[in-house]
C-alpha cells in the first residue's frame, strides 16, 4: 500500500467520547488527534456529565500509546495496530497554525479543528484527509469551510437504517404448511419439533419467531444447522395463554415477548416497541412469578441510565435506591398498576418489594459486580452506548437472566442516533446467539389516547 494510499483521519473529540478506543479502529491508516480535542477531553473528564468517564478512558488509551514516545515521535505518529494493519496515531499542536476558518466566535474549538484539517489537507495533498465526527452540525460547517472529505463515525454501526432492524420475528404471507413439502417431526414430551430446509425461512437466525396470517401457527427457529432448520411448534393459542403474575398477553407480539421472558433457557431478552406497548409492564410481571411464585432466581435488580442528576433538578437525597426511585418512575407504576385491585395497594407493594428481594440501582455503580441469580431488568437501554451496554452484559454471572428493553424514537443522549444507540448493537450482533430471543412489541395497548398519539405526532 503506497503512503498516498494511506488515508489521514482527525479525529472530533465527540468520537473518542462515543468509543474511547476508536484510535485502534482505522487499520492501516493514519489517525491524528488535533490538540484541541485533548484540551476538551481535559475539561470533560473533571466534569459531572455522563461521559466524563469515557473521556477519562480514552485519556489513558493514548497515555499508553505515546508514554514512552519523543515529541518529534508523536508529532509524526505512533505505530498501532498488528501485522498489515499497522497505522499510526498522531497529536498535530493545532495552535501553531494562523490560517483561520471564518465562523461563530462561541465554536474556537471547533474553528481550530477545521483549521487543523483544512492545513492537513493543503500541506498532505494528494492524501485524502477525512474529518470524522458525529456532529452533524460540524459535517456540515465543515463542508461550507472546504474540507473535502468528512465522515461519521461507522466501526460500531451495524446498519445503516434502523428499519433494517431485526424485530426477532418473520411473519410469513398466507399459510406456512402450505409452502412446506416434506417435514421430519418429532415429539420430546409436551414439546414438537419440525426438521425442514431452512431455505423456507426468511434469513434465519436461532430463537426467531415465526408467525402466518393463520390463527394458529406460530413457531421458534431452535437450531440451524446447514441447510436444515429446526423449529419448535409453539401454536398461538398456547403463546396467548402465557400468564404471569396474572398479566395475559393483548396480542401475539406480547405473547411472543412473554414466552421468552418466561423460558429459563434464554440468557438474553431484548424488548424493543413504542411507548405504551407493555415491555416493562411484562418484563415486571415475569421477574415477580419467576422470583417470588418459582422462586427461580434470588432477587430482582431494576437499574437504568441516569441523566446528569446534580444539573436536572439537584442533587438527591437518601440512600441509592432512594436516589434512583425518580428514574425509575416507570417500575413502581407498574408495580402499582400489578397490584390496584388490592385491598391495600401500598401494602401489597411494600410486601412484594421485600418479598421479591427488590433492588433499583444505577448503572454508574454496576462496573465491577458480579451479579449471581437474579432476574435483572434494564430499562431505556435507547441512552446507553455499546461499550455501556457491554459493561452491563459482563456483570451478568450464572443464573441471571437480563431483560433489555428500550425504544429507539426516545432517545435522550446527544451522542446517539437510533442506529448508533447500544440497543441497536446488541440487537443485532446477540441475533445468532442461542442464549438471546429479541421481540419487537407492535402495537400500544396502554390506551386508545397513547395508540392515537403514537400514530398521529
Amino acid at each position: 500500500m503506497g503512503d498516498a494510499d494511506r488515508k489521514l483521519f482527525v479525529l472530533d473529540t465527540n468520537i473518542l467520547l462515543h468509543e474511547p478506543f476508536s484510535i485502534y479502529s482505522f487499520q492501516e491508516h493514519d489517525v491524528v488527534i488535533p490538540m484541541t480535542v485533548l484540551e476538551e477531553l481535559d475539561r470533560i473528564k473533571d466534569s459531572k456529565r455522563d461521559v466524563s468517564r469515557d473521556a477519562r478512558v480514552a485519556i489513558r488509551a493514548l497515555e499508553d500509546i505515546f508514554k514512552e514516545a519523543t515529541p518529534d515521535e508523536i508529532g509524526e505518529g505512533i505505530a498501532v495496530g498488528k501485522g498489515d494493519a499497522t497505522g499510526t496515531v498522531s497529536i498535530l499542536a493545532d495552535f501553531e497554525i494562523k490560517e483561520t476558518v471564518h465562523a461563530f466566535a462561541d465554536k474556537a474549538g471547533d474553528n481550530r479543528i477545521l483549521n487543523a484539517v483544512l492545513y492537513l489537507q493543503t500541506k498532505r495533498s494528494p492524501r485524502k484527509v477525512v474529518l470524522v465526527t458525529k456532529d452533524i452540525n460540524m459535517r456540515l460547517r465543515a463542508k461550507g469551510a472546504g474540507v473535502m472529505y468528512v465522515e461519521d463515525y461507522r466501526t460500531d454501526q451495524l446498519i445503516d437504517d434502523v428499519r433494517l432492524l431485526t424485530k426477532g420475528f418473520h411473519q410469513f404471507a398466507g399459510s406456512f404448511w402450505d409452502k412446506v413439502g416434506e417435514c421430519n417431526s418429532q415429539a420430546y414430551g409436551t414439546e414438537t419439533l419440525h426438521t425442514l430446509p431452512s431455505e423456507l425461512l426468511d434469513t434465519p437466525f436461532v430463537n426467531q419467531y415465526l408467525l402466518d396470517d393463520s390463527d394458529d401457527f406460530a413457531a421458534r427457529v431452535q437450531a440451524i444447522d446447514g441447510d436444515k432448520a429446526v423449529i419448535k411448534d409453539l401454536s398461538r393459542e398456547r403463546l396467548m395463554h402465557r400468564v404471569a403474575w396474572d398479566v395475559k398477553p393483548k396480542n401475539i407480539y406480547q405473547g411472543m415477548a412473554m414466552d421468552a421472558l418466561l423460558d429459563p433457557s434464554i440468557d438474553l431478552a431484548i424488548l424493543t416497541g413504542p411507548a405504551g406497548c407493555g415491555k416493562t409492564i411484562l418484563a415486571m410481571a415475569a421477574a415477580l412469578e419467576q422470583v417470588v411464585e418459582k422462586g427461580m432466581y434470588d432477587k430482582i435488580i431494576v437499574t437504568r441510565n441516569t441523566p446528569d442528576i446534580g444539573e436536572s433538578i439537584g442533587f438527591l437525597p437518601g440512600s441509592e435506591e432512594e436516589k434512583m426511585l425518580p428514574w425509575l418512575g416507570a417500575v413502581t407504576d407498574t408495580l402499582e398498576a400489578l397490584h390496584m385491585h388490592d385491598e391495600c395497594t401500598d401494602g401489597s407493594m411494600r410486601y412484594i418489594m421485600e418479598k421479591a428481594n427488590l433492588q433499583f440501582k444505577s448503572i454508574n455503580f454496576m462496573r465491577g459486580r458480579s451479579i449471581q441469580n437474579a432476574f435483572v431488568i434494564l430499562d431505556e437501554c435507547q441512552n446507553l452506548t455499546a461499550s455501556q451496554l457491554k459493561t452491563i452484559i459482563t456483570r451478568c454471572g450464572e443464573g441471571t437472566k437480563l431483560v433489555c428493553s428500550g425504544n429507539l424514537a426516545q432517545i435522550d443522549s446527544s451522542y446517539l442516533t437510533p442506529v448508533t444507540s447500544g440497543l441497536t448493537y446488541i440487537v443485532e450482533r446477540f441475533k445468532n446467539f442461542e442464549g438471546s430471543a429479541c421481540v419487537y412489541l407492535n402495537g400500544v395497548v396502554r390506551s386508545r389516547l397513547a395508540e392515537f398519539a403514537e400514530e398521529n405526532l
